[in-house]
């Protein structure tokens, strides 16, 4: 029993942190780099409502209530992460991520069941023939925020290094970032089957 849990776990923590699947990683990337540690807990609700929408579509996708188009989701994928990205570098300096709560945290709830929808396919595999699909979902849910967790503490301390040693401004550190995602994320978009 105690194996299984830990091999959900294990499996949703390599799902985001897998090399080849960066786009998680490059949506938790632009969340986070506009805040510093002492925003902890605002970002950690913000990955909490991020893994909350993913985590829904897991569910909703597992009980066969939604059927995912692999083709969409994977060019939705992408836009998610542009309009974030594009979000930080018109708001960078700003303020703007202190304002406006209930948007940002909505505008990730609905962002997460998108990237829910493109775990839903890798997450039927595991599923099987299990009869027991929310435990093994709420497992592998939880691998899953591990991961974010640590991904978010890595672009905080990195934010932090970057702002403090080598004495990056805030707005520099947010649009650096934001303009390096922007310009990983543009080619997945073009070469999204969606398009072709």
């Amino acid at each position: 029993m105690l194996e299984n849990f830990w091999f959900n776990v294990e499996y949703g923590i390599n799902h985001v942190l897998d090399i080849n699947a960066y786009d998680h990683v490059l949506f938790l990337i632009v969340l986070t780099v506009p805040y510093v540690f002492k925003d902890w807990k605002r970002v950690l609700l913000l990955v909490s409502m991020f893994t909350l929408g993913h985590t829904l579509s897991l569910v909703l996708a597992a009980y066969n209530v939604v059927t995912v188009n692999a083709t969409v989701v994977e060019f939705l994928i992408p836009i998610t992460i542009l309009i974030v990205a594009l979000f930080n570098v018109f708001t960078s300096g700003k303020g703007a991520q202190r304002e406006k709560v209930g948007v940002l945290f909505l505008s990730t709830l609905f962002f997460g069941l998108i990237h829910g929808l493109g775990f839903a396919r890798e997450f039927q595999m595991l599923l099987g023939e299990t009869d027991n699909k929310l435990v093994l979902l709420l497992e592998f849910a939880l691998g899953i925020e591990l991961a974010q967790v640590i991904i978010v503490f890595v672009v905080l301390f990195l934010g932090y290094i970057v702002q403090t040693i080598f004495r990056f401004t805030k707005r520099d550190w947010i649009m650096v970032i934001s303009a390096i995602v922007v310009g990983l994320v543009i080619p997945m978009i073009l070469n999204s089957d969606f398009l072709t």
